[in-house]
């Protein structure tokens, strides 16, 4: 039997720790039913290991549930970033990532041969010399070393101005700082802030998604397959029923929700000739495959079709193209004219007509009318009729609006939609 061990050698295996118990939390040991209690046992000490001072434990009647509790607006940083430094290293890895370092600090420009003559010379550590090459030409590739051919030998050689001028200048530091909290592999800003030993001591988020840190590996390969205008397969996990299956796409943007933040991948499907959607959150992994012939093609249409979308579903419930949705409001003028305009500035391209004094109707044809549910509700009140050439969504409005009146004794309201 294996010794548990803090560190993992896969970030994937790491996304899926947290967000069992950040996203998908409140569970008891038992409950934990795709994984043996010895396995949950197992992420639970990694857990409170990486991320102690966020660790929430309720009790219940089973036993405990094992949460994340993090409030972005009191933090100086995401404290998910902590699962970005957990990979795992073997003796050689630790020692030669430091003593490579130090023999280079001082700007001086050597071979692996030197270098590996020199680790024994200076610090009596016996490396093979292939192992050594490896490892500079492993830290070439990353950016930490230079690397430079002279003919048939090559060079190594640690470049530190750039960390030198960003250390010294206040303001790079600040766009740091905030870039961190604020942006898109935001990991990259707090690395660079932690190894210049500098921290965040201006910039606050209120609303802020730190759990996104854990699908930047995704993220990042994704756009590195759309610069290049390359089709990718997606290994996906359902997030409910927890099956896998893989799937062929063109990937051509990143949709961000509003309301709660969700981030998409907007993707063609070839084989079924038509746009889609995939939660970044249930990519598990991505792989680049061959240059897509028409990705400006695609582009231009998902351009045009964009306007037709409300959310991020292309796929009307009723299989027609569009759905086309009708709703008359009652609205008290002048008094209540902000009803009026946030038709306007919400209505994403609706059509706001004033019938009669006030009396409003507003218009729209998308291709998903169900994704405007959540946004007709908070009308209730002053909606006088709703019409969808999608049954099943006006269905749904008049049988949650009837259900409500059920649950509230409210009598004399009866729709029969």
């Amino acid at each position: 039997m294996s010794d548990f061990q803090e560190l993992v050698k896969s970030f994937s295996k790491t996304r899926e720790y947290v967000r069992d118990f950040f996203v998908y939390g409140f569970k008891t040991r038992n409950e934990f039913k795709s994984k043996s209690p010895r396995t949950y046992d197992n992420e639970r000490r990694r857990l409170e290991s990486w991320l102690a001072p966020y660790v929430q434990k309720d009790y219940v009647a089973k036993g405990f549930n094992l949460s994340l509790a993090i409030d972005s607006n009191l933090l100086d940083t995401n404290p998910l970033f902590q699962v970005w430094k957990t990979k795992s290293f073997t003796d050689n890895d630790i020692v030669l990532h430091f003593l490579i370092l130090d023999l280079l600090l001082a700007g001086r420009t050597m071979t692996a041969e030197e270098i590996t003559d020199s680790l024994l010379t200076q610090y009596e550590t016996l490396f093979d010399i292939q192992m050594v090459r490896r490892k500079c030409n492993f830290y070439a590739k990353e950016g930490i070393l230079d690397k430079k051919k002279l003919g048939k030998t090559v060079f190594f050689s640690l470049d530190n101005t750039l960390a030198l001028w960003i250390k010294s200048n206040e303001n790079v530091l600040d766009a740091l700082a905030f870039y961190q909290m604020a942006g898109c592999l935001g990991i990259i800003g707090n690395m660079l802030s932690e190894q210049l030993d500098c921290h965040n001591k201006i910039f606050r988020v209120k609303h802020s998604f730190f759990v996104h840190t854990l699908e930047e590996e995704i993220l990042l390969e994704l756009l590195d397959a759309m610069n290049h205008k390359k089709s990718v397969t997606l290994i996906i996990k359902s997030s409910k029923r927890g099956l896998t299956n893989t799937a062929i796409c063109i990937p051509l943007q990143i949709f961000i929700s509003t309301r709660s933040g969700r981030r998409f991948l907007c993707a063609y499907l070839e084989k079924n000739s038509r746009f889609t959607c995939f939660r970044l959150d249930t990519i598990q992994k991505v792989t680049a495959l061959e240059t897509s012939q028409i990705y400006e093609e695609l582009q231009e249409k998902l351009e045009r079709n964009r306007r037709h979308l409300w959310g991020v579903s292309f796929e009307s419930p009723e299989r027609h193209h569009q759905d086309r949705l009708t709703m008359k409001l009652q609205v008290q003028e002048p008094e209540e004219h902000y009803i009026v305009d946030r038709l306007y500035h919400e209505g994403r391209g609706g059509t706001v007509t004033r019938l009669e004094k006030n009396i409003y109707q507003y218009e729209i044809s998308v291709f998903d009318c169900n994704e405007m549910i959540p946004w007709i509700r908070t009308f209730i009140g002053r909606i006088l009729s709703l019409e969808c050439t999608a049954k099943s969504v006006e269905q749904r409005f008049y049988q949650d609006l009837q259900t409500m009146y059920q649950v509230y004794q409210i009598s004399g309201h009866n729709y029969d939609h």
